[in-house]
């Protein structure tokens, strides 16, 4: 009886945090990744971009070449010749080309995103790669509007273009210009619906290298429910067949 309780205050607690996580940062609501693990073709363009364009300085240091390669049907080939940068065997790990004097340039060094899709969802990746734009107060020239202050540029600028700020007619209540969307200022190589595309390709590449083992899960919970249909309809015919002289 006591925990019943609690149930409303748990309830408006859970409500207020999935409230909180979707405007993190500031950055107001996230826009969904809709992204498939199903889809071959995507994961493939993603783990392209994702070496092309984010791999010199981020790892993925618990998915392996080979285990990649298995998974998204790639051969050994297309493998070490188009996604392989760092020299790794193709049974080892993916880890980043950055020399170790690296975190002396930079503070520390970049972070691996093994678990970023897990650690920040499918949706708060998505937003973040498409929320970048050029600030000149910043440091390094760009900031996001879902991650202010964010310490790395825009990997991407040269698919998406660039983005310039737009803010609120008010400021904030610390008196700081309130960024409440982005608009595109000079277009890229893509289309804005082409680089939402590829933001969802990068976004389904590490949602599968978060979790590898869910593409076999997949699979199987097909064979699963298909054994699960064959039994129950066995059983009922056995049921059927043991009680039919039964009166």
């Amino acid at each position: 009886m006591t925990n019943r309780r609690f149930l409303p205050l748990l309830a408006a607690g859970a409500m207020l945090l999935a409230s909180a996580w979707s405007h993190a940062a500031g950055g107001g609501a996230l826009q969904s990744a809709g992204n498939d693990l199903g889809d071959q073709a995507s994961l493939q363009r993603g783990a392209q971009l994702f070496t092309n364009y984010c791999a010199g300085c981020h790892s993925l240091k618990y998915l392996r070449y080979s285990r990649m390669a298995e998974d998204l049907g790639l051969s050994e080939e297309q493998v070490q010749s188009s996604l392989n940068f760092s020299g790794a065997a193709f049974g080892e790990h993916i880890t980043t080309p950055m020399p170790p004097a690296a975190e002396k340039w930079f503070g520390k060094l970049p972070p691996d995103l093994s678990l970023v899709a897990r650690v920040r969802g499918n949706d708060w990746l998505y937003t973040y790669l498409l929320s970048f734009y050029q600030d000149e107060q910043a440091v390094l020239g760009w900031n996001n509007q879902l991650f202010p202050d964010v310490a790395m540029p825009n990997a991407l600028w040269e698919l998406q273009g660039l983005q310039r700020p737009v803010y609120a007619p008010q400021p904030d209540q610390s008196g700081n210009p309130q960024v409440v969307g982005v608009q595109l200022a000079a277009p890229g190589a893509m289309e804005p619906a082409q680089f939402k595309q590829a933001a969802r390709d990068i976004t389904n590449f590490l949602a599968y290298a978060a979790e590898p083992a869910a593409l076999k899960r997949q699979t199987l919970g097909v064979w699963v429910i298909l054994f699960l249909v064959v039994f129950t309809l066995l059983a009922w015919m056995l049921k059927r067949e043991y009680w039919k002289d039964v009166h």
